[in-house]
C-alpha cells in the first residue's frame, strides 16, 4: 500500500463527515492506494458512530476506539503499529490540517527525507497559544539541534521504517523528530502547510501542556543519550559533587590544624561541604541502581541497523 493516513480524533463528530470525503478526493486524484486509520481517544459525543457510518461508504477507513482518553502520544504509536503503507502521514481531525497537502508531503517522502514536519507559518490561533509555542519550539530547537520551527504541527509525513523503529507514549508525539533523529533517522525537513481556522469545537490546548511538553523534553534527551549508559550522568556529576564537598572539608581541615582557625564545625561552609558530599554520593549511587535497572532490561540490546549483507 503506497499511503496510511493516521488520525488521532477526540470529540470530532462535526468535522468528520467534512473530513474524510476531502482525504477521498485528494488521495484518489494522485492516484495512490491509501487507508485512514482514525483512532477515537476516548471521544464523549457520537464521533465513534460517525466513524461506523464514514465505514459504510469508504472501505479504507480503519476505526481503532479507547475506552478512555489515553493521549494523542498512545493514539499514534497504536496507529502507526496498525498502518501498512509505505508512507505515513498524520493529520488532525478538526479540519483546520488541510488533506491538500498530502500529495507534496507524500513526493518529499519519496525524495528520501525520513520525516516531513509542516510547519504552520500563518496560524489561526489566539495569542494564548501562539506564544507559548513560539517559546516552545525556540527551546526544543536549541536543545535538540533539529531546525524545525513548528515541532508541534500535527500534519507530518514519515517514511515507515521511521514509524516501526520508534515507539512514542506520554505525551512524547511533539517529540517525534527528536525521537527518530536520536535513533538515526536525521533526514528531517519541514514543509509551509496552510493552517486554517477552526470550524468547529474547542481547542484541546491547556496552559499546563507547555509545562509538561518541557518536563518530556528532558525525559527525551536524557533517553536519547543516557539510556544505554546511565552511570555516565550520574556517575559525572555524583563525582563532581563529592570532589567539591571533600576539598571544602580538607580546606577546612587545614585551616584548623595549620592556621588555628577555630571550631569547623560552626561554619557555614562545613555543613555545605557535608551537604555536597551527600548529594554526590546518592548521585553516585543512583548512577549504579540505574546501571542494573538498564543492563536487565528487554531493550539492553536493542540497537537499529541500517543495512546488513
Amino acid at each position: 500500500m503506497n499511503l496510511s493516513i493516521v488520525i488521532a480524533l477526540l470529540n470530532e463528530e462535526e468535522s468528520l463527515p467534512e473530513l474524510i470525503p476531502w482525504i477521498d478526493k485528494v488521495v484518489k486524484a494522485i492516484p495512490l492506494s491509501y487507508e485512514v486509520i482514525m483512532i477515537d481517544d476516548g471521544s464523549t459525543d457520537q464521533s465513534w458512530q460517525v466513524i461506523e457510518s464514514l465505514q459504510s461508504t469508504y472501505p479504507q477507513i480503519k476505526g481503532i476506539k479507547f475506552r478512555r482518553n489515553y493521549g494523542k502520544s498512545a493514539a499514534l504509536n497504536v496507529g502507526f503499529e496498525k498502518a501498512v503503507g509505505e508512507v505515513i502521514i498524520t493529520m488532525d481531525a478538526d479540519l483546520q490540517d488541510s488533506p491538500d497537502e498530502i500529495p507534496s508531503l507524500y513526493q518529499k517522502i519519496k525524495e528520501g527525507y525520513h520525516i516531513v514536519s509542516g510547519w504552520k507559518k500563518k496560524r489561526h490561533d489566539p495569542l494564548g497559544k501562539t506564544i507559548p509555542s513560539k517559546l516552545f519550539n525556540a527551546v526544543t530547537r536549541k536543545i535538540s539541534g533539529i531546525e524545525l520551527h513548528d515541532f508541534n504541527c500535527g500534519l507530518k509525513a514519515y517514511d515507515a521504517i521511521v514509524t516501526k523503529n520508534i515507539e512514542i507514549y506520554g505525551d512524547m508525539h511533539r517529540y517525534i523528530p527528536v525521537i527518530a533523529k536520536m535513533n538515526g533517522f536525521a533526514k528531517i525537513t519541514e514543509q509551509v502547510v496552510e493552517h486554517r481556522a477552526r470550524k468547529y469545537g474547542v481547542s484541546k490546548f491547556g496552559v499546563g501542556r507547555m509545562m509538561y511538553g518541557f518536563l518530556d523534553l528532558a525525559t527525551v534527551v536524557f533517553l536519547g543519550k543516557f539510556g544505554k549508559r546511565p552511570m555516565h550522568f550520574f556517575g559525572s556529576w555524583g563525582v563532581l559533587f563529592m570532589f567539591i564537598g571533600m576539598m571544602i572539608l580538607l580546606f577546612l581541615s587545614i585551616s584548623k590544624l595549620i592556621f588555628n582557625t577555630g571550631g569547623i564545625a560552626s561554619r557555614p561552609l562545613f555543613f555545605f561541604g557535608i551537604l555536597t558530599l551527600i548529594i554526590g554520593t546518592q548521585l553516585f549511587v543512583t548512577g549504579f541502581v540505574a546501571e542494573l535497572v538498564s543492563r536487565n532490561a528487554a531493550s539492553r540490546n536493542d540497537y537499529k541497523i541500517e543495512e546488513e549483507l
